[in-house]
């Protein structure tokens, strides 16, 4: 980071449960400078009424490819200045998609749907934050991911979109690690489950979810930061749970 530049971060889905949550945990750190929002919806009137609207820039946006790009325009500017990066894109259900059963339950609409939230958007911004993460400040990149994406994990079978779609995302970080280490040395990839949260995503499920694994947004939110703040620089990219512990591809 050069003299005078600020200390920066990014979080992009900033408005979904855990993604509001990751935003406030950076925003409340007094490390960080300022931090760029980056959602389809408007500030939430409550940041701009609690006072934080001076260190958030909210930027809001649709996610195709090419609003994709503007966004990463209004943040070139900053290049080089940014130590924390959470891509917290991610859907599971909807009105009218549900997680699979069987494969019976397959759907080419449903599995296009899933893959574009949970796998090519996130691509997309890896390619390109590419050369805005770039510069001599350590960076660390958080996609959330899913222990349900890990294939050697897998024993119970169902959730065909979600599993896949989560798998591709983490073979995606791992094959862009490699990149990553050999040109923009100063990042770090991390690939985070962080558990059954208390979101909209995990509501229709939460009743088999045994006591105490429940977390709260903001309880997630608290433990992605000690990882960032914690984590080893090291070129590659690691599969973490929200405790820490590493996760089997």
């Amino acid at each position: 980071m050069t003299i005078g530049q600020k200390n920066s971060a990014l979080v992009l889905g900033s408005s979904g449960g855990l993604g509001a949550a990751i935003l406030m945990e950076l925003v409340n750190d007094p490390s960080i400078d300022r931090v760029f929002a980056v959602s389809r919806s408007q500030c939430p009137q409550q940041l701009i009424d609690g006072g934080e609207r001076g260190k958030v820039v909210w930027l809001q946006t649709e996610y195709s490819e090419s609003a994709m790009v503007e966004v990463t325009k209004s943040l070139a500017p900053h290049s080089g200045g940014f130590s924390r990066v959470c891509i917290c894109h991610g859907v599971l259900h909807t009105d009218t998609l549900k997680p699979e059963k069987r494969l019976e339950d397959l759907n080419e609409a449903s599995l296009q749907s899933v893959f574009h939230s949970n796998a090519v958007i996130p691509g997309i911004w890896l390619k390109l934050l590419f050369p805005i993460l770039k510069g001599s400040t350590d960076c660390i990149v958080a996609a959330l991911s899913a222990r349900v994406g890990s294939i050697s994990d897998n024993n119970l079978g169902g959730w065909y979109a979600y599993r896949a779609s989560k798998a591709a995302l983490n073979m995606i970080l791992k094959t862009a690690a490699i990149e990553y280490g050999r040109r923009v040395k100063n990042v770090k990839l991390i690939a985070f489950h962080p558990g059954t949260t208390d979101t909209d995503l995990s509501k229709p499920f939460q009743a088999t979810v045994p006591t105490g694994k429940l977390f709260t947004p903001s309880f997630v939110a608290e433990q992605l930061a000690i990882i960032m703040d914690t984590v080893k620089m090291d070129g590659t990219v690691s599969f973490l749970d929200w405790n820490g512990q590493s996760i089997d591809w």
